[in-house]
């Protein structure tokens, strides 16, 4: 995912993003100068550059010329931010209360979805964290973990050398599972490929018959490694 592939999840389109791009290198531009600057036809650059004012990431400057000035990057960020901030507090307010989640064996696909989903897990978690996973994917799950270990809780993990996480208690597996396994509060568990992309699948459930199973396999990991580093 490039810069502005990034810049378009703040409700900006390609050429919005692009032109935004522009604008902050050249710090003012017209219409005919930011046209001719990225290739982009005038008459999609004058309708982009209107969506950047209207999307709050531009300004403009009545001159000889109308010209167009960038809202510097970071109070553009922490504007959408607070903006998405205050939408979420009442969608919350306002939305239907979920009556249970599904209790089932739930697919999930894709390696950003994963990701989330194991945050939260993680961050929603009272108790107990118990996570197997290469170095890798236990590295891009660093920070959620050292919060629940701040927060008191009881955070497990497997995985390969070097790893330090202050709070938690790690055991080095010689060679990491290939698959990630994570177990919050007892009675979660998600498990599968990931990888990049959409390839990646992973299993969610809270079954208790799948929970145990996956407790099992972790206990019975953690002695191994115990048996094999005396």
């Amino acid at each position: 995912m490039d810069i502005i592939e990034r810049l378009m999840y703040f409700n900006l389109t390609r050429h919005e993003a692009t032109l935004y791009m522009a604008l902050l290198a050249e710090s003012s531009l017209t219409g005919y100068e930011a046209a001719k600057l990225t290739g982009i036809s005038r008459s999609n650059t004058y309708t982009a550059l209107a969506g950047l004012v209207d999307k709050g990431a531009a300004h403009v400057t009545e001159d000889t010329a109308t010209r167009y000035t960038p809202v510097p990057f970071d109070e553009f960020c922490e504007n959408k931010i607070r903006q998405m901030q205050e939408y979420k507090a009442y969608l919350v307010e306002k939305m239907p209360v979920v009556k249970n989640e599904v209790e089932g064996y739930i697919t999930i696909k894709g390696a950003q979805s994963i990701m989330n989903k194991l945050k939260n897990m993680i961050a929603k978690a009272e108790a107990r964290i118990y996570v197997s996973a290469t170095g890798s994917l236990i590295e891009a799950l660093k920070e959620p973990l050292a919060e629940a270990a701040k927060r008191g809780l009881k955070v497990v993990v497997i995985t390969g050398k070097p790893f330090n996480l202050t709070g938690a208690t790690i055991y080095y597996a010689e060679k990491p599972n290939s698959q990630i396994r994570l177990i919050a509060d007892s009675g979660r568990v998600l498990t599968g490929d990931l990888s990049d992309g959409d390839s990646s699948t992973c299993l969610y459930s809270g079954k208790p018959n799948l929970v145990d199973l996956f407790k099992d396999a972790l206990k019975n990991e953690i002695k191994l490694i115990e048996l094999t580093n005396k």
